[in-house]
């Protein structure tokens, strides 16, 4: 910490400068207000010490310069009995504090080691704020473990060039994580080129991906640029890989060996230099093992697996989903609708359907509300899709396990409500505030805590 001395009797000066020195501290001195001044300009400073009674320019207009040009520099006032009022103006200008002659040079250590302390729990949060925003994506939603681990890992992956694997059930937002990597990417000014193989008909397909020569087949009356050209120097997203009929499979194979391939009727070979992230919503290892996708592409494939949650098991999720679907539409009040009634409806839901059928929920309540004013009889057209189900054998979590769930849960939805104070959340949830901060270093929510 840099730590400028403007003091103008000679013994205090250089007694005091020692001490702070000692204290581990960098310390400049002057011996009067405008050599101070001087080079308060020339420097950074943490802290300024000056004296209230000093030549040519007093401490009372140090302060009010030191505040005015720079916010963060902290100011004790050094004064005599006689100007403690003075001194006092001193502080309701920014003075951080001041001491009164005689003094100990221990007070003046004392607080400089607590706006030391003051000012590394200042820059620690600032740093976490900006791994915090580091790790944000527009629309990629949710504050829980899950969530915060996928955008770390998503931010980790997108500096490689690896070809990325992600599964996820349907509706969980595979091509919503496939542009968040190539948005976080150095590819990102380039394009992003997104296909689903099964919504294309087999015999379009490679026509699709790799493009064909005019006349290559009936109907081919002009060239055409696949995917892969279209997407070079970007990303090509290749959703439910799954589906890729076995020859495709083994032409993709040659685009991810060899970075080249040909047209359908074409002999000229082309260099693509594309990022390659494909999605599936199957176990692809399990169509590999039953002879329904050729190993070698799935081991191509699946150099960084990345597997994105289901709404089921980050329901705490849900509250900043539906305001986000609803800021998308610019019906921000609509969110009157989604009573406590109907959010205990969601935390009971399995949500098959997964983030899709959520925001689909939510885009019925904005076509509906107009003509329903009764949030009850909103949701009863879904009364046959949201109701209590049993979890899937498979899902079923241990008491421990499901107890530390809901808590997380239900903490988080404290802090959203008290908009992340911890004294109201602690208010809310009836317990002290040293037990909700015991459970934010648990649950390793703390960072959303100021």
């Amino acid at each position: 910490m840099n730590v400028l001395l403007i003091e103008d009797e000679k013994i205090t000066r250089i007694s005091l400068a020692n001490n702070i020195r000692k204290a581990g501290y960098d310390v400049d001195t002057a011996d009067d207000g405008e050599q101070g001044l001087q080079l308060f300009k020339k420097q950074s400073y943490d802290v300024v010490i000056t004296d209230l009674r000093l030549p040519k320019v007093n401490g009372m207009d140090i302060v009010k310069y030191v505040k005015e040009h720079c916010q963060d520099c902290e100011v004790i006032v050094i004064t005599a009995h006689a100007t403690v009022t003075t001194a006092i103006e001193a502080i309701k200008l920014g003075a951080y504090d001041y001491v009164t002659k005689p003094f100990s040079p221990d007070k003046i250590i004392g607080m400089l080691e607590k706006i030391s302390q003051f000012r590394s729990i200042i820059d620690e949060n600032k740093s976490l704020k900006e791994k915090l925003k580091a790790y944000e994506h527009k629309n990629i939603i949710g504050k829980s473990p899950e969530m915060r681990t996928l955008l770390k890992t998503i931010h980790t992956i997108a500096t490689h060039e690896y070809t990325v694997l992600i599964q996820g059930e349907s509706g969980t937002g595979k091509e919503v994580v496939a542009r968040a990597i190539h948005d976080c990417s150095h590819r990102k000014d380039k394009p992003f080129i997104a296909i689903n193989c099964a919504a294309i008909p087999e015999p379009l397909l490679e026509s699709e991906l790799f493009g064909h020569e005019k006349g290559s087949f009936s109907g081919a009356i002009q060239r055409h640029l696949g995917h892969f050209e279209r997407a070079n120097g970007g990303t090509f997203f290749i959703d439910d890989i799954d589906d890729l009929p076995e020859p495709l499979q083994v032409k993709l194979l040659r685009v991810l060996q060899e970075r080249e391939l040909f047209r359908v009727g074409g002999s000229e070979i082309i260099k693509v230099d594309v990022r390659i992230i494909c999605a599936t919503k199957v176990r692809l290892k399990d169509q590999v093992d039953k002879g329904l996708f050729r190993g070698d592409l799935y081991y191509r494939l699946n150099i960084i697996p990345l597997i994105i949650p289901p709404l089921r098991n980050r329901l705490e999720d849900i509250p900043d989903l539906i305001e986000h679907f609803l800021s998308q539409r610019n019906s921000r009040d609509k969110l009157e609708y989604f009573t406590k009634n109907v959010y205990k409806k969601f935390l009971n839901y399995h949500w098959p359907g997964n983030v899709r059928e959520l925001e689909n929920i939510v885009e019925r309540v904005i076509a509906l509300s107009d003509i329903n004013k009764s949030s009850d009889l909103l949701f009863d057209g879904a009364s046959d899709d949201i109701e209590v189900n049993q979890p899937y054998e498979d899902d079923f979590p241990g008491l421990k396990e499901y107890i530390t769930q809901k808590e997380n849960e239900v903490i988080q939805w404290a802090l959203k409500l008290s908009k992340y104070n911890i004294s109201k959340a602690a208010q809310l949830l009836r317990v002290p505030r040293s037990t909700l901060r015991s459970k934010l270093e648990k649950h390793e929510l703390e960072q959303l805590v100021e």
